[in-house]
């Protein structure tokens, strides 16, 4: 594959993405991770994503903000930051192979779950805040804590402004931390430079559609799409 196809490739995950992160104010980078691995390269992807995310976050938190529950944002942010940390380091110590393989067996399991079993479980306490820590894991080294995070703010945030302002903060104030340890790392390169402009097109055009979407798409058709996505996004890791 040509860089250019390489390219338009990863500014229309961007654009598809995004558009749903605005719309739910999660999932954006779990979609776009590993496609934009395949087209670019792990570093050079997470920075460029975790940016591009948190861009589309703080248009969230900026119109909603009255909505964040401060109590559950602090608690989550309090767990789930143990759990960031930890991937930072896991990833610097190990080889990224493994790593990668495991997230898309994950990203798989979320899917065909989220597809084929309807039936929601209902998870002991302990467990539910367990998934923080699991989700500042897999964030750390993949960017897509998202589905561990849902678990429990579904079960936190059952109010859905509530819900999508408060994640939404979660991940403007995770992916900060996140962008001051990849610039340390050395992360921004020339290339990341010039496809972080280009990203800025399709991430406008993203915010714009996904307010457009936000009131008028079916719930249901909507999650229907979002997980056949991660389906073939795990797909992609693995193959």
């Amino acid at each position: 594959m040509s860089d250019l196809m390489r390219c338009i490739g990863f500014l229309l995950t961007v654009f598809v993405s995004n558009t749903i992160q605005v719309i739910t104010g999660f999932a954006g980078a779990m979609l776009a991770m590993p496609m934009s691995i395949r087209l670019i390269g792990l570093e050079p992807a997470k920075t460029i994503l975790n940016i591009v995310t948190m861009a589309s976050c703080v248009y969230v938190v900026i119109c909603r903000w009255k909505q964040i529950d401060v109590r559950e944002l602090l608690k989550i942010l309090l767990f789930m930051g143990t759990g960031l940390f930890a991937g930072i380091w896991l990833l610097k110590v190990f080889a990224p192979a493994l790593f990668l393989k495991c997230y898309g067996v994950l990203i798989l399991m979320i899917a065909l779950k989220k597809l084929f079993v309807r039936r929601e479980f209902e998870l002991p306490k302990a467990l539910l805040y367990l998934c923080l820590p699991a989700a500042g894991l897999v964030h750390g080294m993949f960017l897509s804590g998202g589905s561990f995070l849902i678990v429990y703010a579904v079960w936190a945030l059952p109010d859905k402004e509530r819900f999508r302002s408060t994640v939404s903060a979660v991940w403007v104030v995770l992916n900060s931390l996140l962008l001051i340890e990849h610039y340390q790392s050395g992360y921004f390169t020339f290339q990341v430079w010039e496809l972080l402009l280009f990203s800025a097109v399709p991430f406008l055009l993203a915010v714009f559609l996904g307010n457009k979407l936000v009131s008028r798409m079916s719930p249901k058709h909507f999650l229907l799409l979002t997980h056949l996505l991660l389906l073939i996004s795990g797909i992609i890791v693995l193959v």
